[in-house]
C-alpha cells in the first residue's frame, strides 16, 4: 500500500469486518460439511491429498472430516468471519498427524488457488524437515498470502514451523471468553494469542465438543486477518502484523493458556 493504514479504520474493520471477498484455506483434517452447525457452508474447494505409490495425488474430500479437528477450525472461522469464502484441503489422518510433504503439497496447492489467508493449526518441530516449510511460506510472503499457524501445545516457547518463521503470525491460547479479543507477546516468536481453553466447537458425528488447544486459537486469528483484509484488501503480511501488534492487547499472566510457564 501506498500509504500507511489509519488505526482507528483497522480497529472498526477486525470489530466488524465480515470477511467478505477473502478466501481462506483450512488446511486440516478435512471439514463434515453435514454438520448442523455449518448448515449452509459452501466450500470454496473440498480437496485431500492422498499418497499414491510415491506420488501425491490431489483428489477430492467428499466433505469428510476423518478426526474433527479441521471441522472445529471452519467452525471457528464462519462465527467470526461470515463472509468470508472457506475451502477445505485435508492434510491430517484419523490420528490427527500428517507427513511434511503432504503439508507442503497442499500449501502449494493453496497458493496456486488464489487463497488470501493459510490456516495452519499443526506444527512440527523436526529441525531436519524446516526448509520443506521455509519454502511454501516464503512463496506465500512473496505472493502477499497471509499464513497463520498455532504452537506447540505442550510448551509454546518449544520450536516448531511454520509458526516460528517471523512472516507467520504465530498464535498460542489464552484464558479468555473474548471471542474477538487477541493478545500481544513481544520478545517471543510466538506473538499473538487469542481465546483456546475450553471452547465450544462442532466435532464429527454432527456433534459438539469443548477443545483447548493453539489449535483453536489460530482460526480466530485468521479470522480477525479475514475481517481486516475485507476492508483493506491490499495489506501484505508484514504490514498485517504490523497493524496486529497495534491493536492487541498486552498478554498477562492472567490469561495466559496451560502452556505458558511465565510471561
Amino acid at each position: 500500500m501506498k500509504h500507511w493504514v489509519d488505526l482507528d479504520r483497522a480497529r472498526q474493520a477486525i470489530l466488524d469486518g465480515t470477511g467478505s471477498g477473502v478466501r481462506v484455506a483450512v488446511i486440516d483434517s478435512g471439514v463434515e460439511t453435514s454438520h448442523p452447525m455449518l448448515r449452509g457452508m459452501e466450500l470454496v474447494d473440498d480437496l485431500a491429498i492422498k499418497i499414491d505409490g510415491h506420488r501425491l495425488r490431489v483428489v477430492p474430500g467428499a466433505g469428510h472430516d476423518v478426526f474433527g479437528h479441521g471441522t472445529a477450525v471452519a467452525g471457528i472461522l464462519r462465527m467470526l468471519a461470515p463472509e468470508a469464502e472457506i475451502g477445505s484441503i485435508r492434510v491430517l489422518g484419523n490420528d490427527n498427524t500428517s507427513r511434511t510433504a503432504i503439508i507442503q503439497r497442499a500449501a502449494e496447492e493453496a497458493l496456486d488457488r488464489g487463497y488470501h489467508v493459510l490456516n495452519c493449526s499443526f506444527g512440527c518441530g523436526v529441525p531436519g524437515q524446516v526448509l520443506q516449510y521455509k519454502a511454501w511460506v516464503d512463496q506465500a510472503y512473496l505472493k502477499g498470502i497471509h499464513v497463520v499457524a498455532a504452537c506447540n501445545n505442550e510448551d509454546f516457547s518449544k520450536q516448531e514451523w511454520p509458526a516460528y518463521f517471523p512472516s507467520v503470525i504465530a498464535v498460542n491460547m489464552a484464558r479468555t471468553t473474548g471471542e474477538s479479543v487477541f493478545y500481544y507477546r513481544s520478545g517471543t516468536m510466538i506473538e499473538f494469542a487469542a481465546r483456546g481453553v475450553n471452547v465450544k466447537v462442532p466435532w464429527i458425528g454432527s456433534t459438539e465438543k469443548v477443545v483447548t488447544g493453539s489449535s483453536f486459537a489460530a482460526p480466530r486469528l485468521a479470522a480477525l486477518v479475514a475481517r481486516l483484509l475485507s476492508v483493506f484488501p491490499d495489506l501484505g503480511p508484514l504490514q498485517t502484523k504490523a497493524v496486529l501488534h497495534r491493536l492487541a492487547v498486552p498478554m498477562t499472566a492472567r490469561v495466559a493458556g496451560p502452556n505458558v510457564i511465565c510471561v
